[in-house]
This record gives structure tokens, sequence and C-alpha cells, in this order.
């Protein structure tokens, strides 16, 4: 059964509905609905866990693996200048959904994030999502295990 938006149905004919770009053997990587900027992507372990000390080495290793696996693909399609890497860890920290562990990944340029996004709390996102996915999902498809 599904008890979160990061808690994936064994079956993947919900992937493309549900931004999944790639499905690993302990995680996935997963685009956010709600992104800050183009590109941003989190990589996940499939096990419900709210903590990083709850994870085995083996899932702690591939999700790392995913994670630098993720930023080479963000800097094929997108060409940032910089990416933000960041794990919240509980509500104090900012996580938005504390109960399942994610690892952040978000493309950054040079003043990217003006008064709009401080002042209007609103994000500005020039590509509709779709379009983000068709530009990640091939690249991913290509990555070597």
């Amino acid at each position: 059964p599904i008890c979160c938006v990061f808690c994936l149905p064994e079956q993947t004919d919900t992937d493309v509905q549900r931004f999944v770009l790639h499905r690993a053997e302990h995680c996935f990587v997963i685009m956010n609905i709600y992104p800050y900027s183009n590109g941003h992507l989190m990589v996940t372990p499939y096990r419900h866990v709210s903590n990083i000390t709850e994870l085995e080495p083996a899932e702690l290793h591939e999700i790392m693996d995913y994670v630098q696996k993720s930023a080479f693909v963000l800097r094929q399609a997108f060409n940032p200048q910089g990416i933000n890497i960041g794990i919240n860890i509980g509500e104090a920290a900012g996580a938005g959904i504390r109960e399942h562990l994610h690892v952040h990944l978000v493309p950054r340029w040079n003043g990217d994030h003006s008064f709009m996004a401080v002042m209007a709390e609103t994000n500005v996102i020039p590509e509709h999502l779709r379009s983000t996915y068709g530009r990640l999902k091939p690249l991913f498809n290509n990555l070597q295990r």
C-alpha cells in the first residue's frame, strides 16, 4: 500500500505521471513537482525512513551514487552555475515531508532567485514540468549502472 508521496508502487505504469526519472535497486530519482528551479530533483530510498541514520549501508551508498549521477545529468541538461544538494531531517530543519527521507538537488544560476522568491513567496519556473521531464528522462535512461 502507498503510505506517502515517496512510497512508490512496484509497478512502473504511473512513473511518468509521478515524474519518476529513474529506478535503481534501493532508491529512485524523482522530480520535485513544486520546484525551486528548473530541474529540481530528489533522490529517495524506497524504504520509508525519516532519518539518514536509519539507512542500511547499501541504501546510503546507492543514494549517494545517484546524487552524483543526478548532478552529472543536471549539468548535461541545464549547465547550471551551481547545484544545491541537501537533506532536511525533521520539521525544525525545514523538511516538508519529514516522514520519508529525500535528498534535494537544486540547479542554481547567479541571480536566479531574485526579490520575487523572497518577497512574494513565488518561484519563477520558465519551463513546464513535462518539458523538463522530457529533457531529463533520456539522460537518465543512458546512465551506466
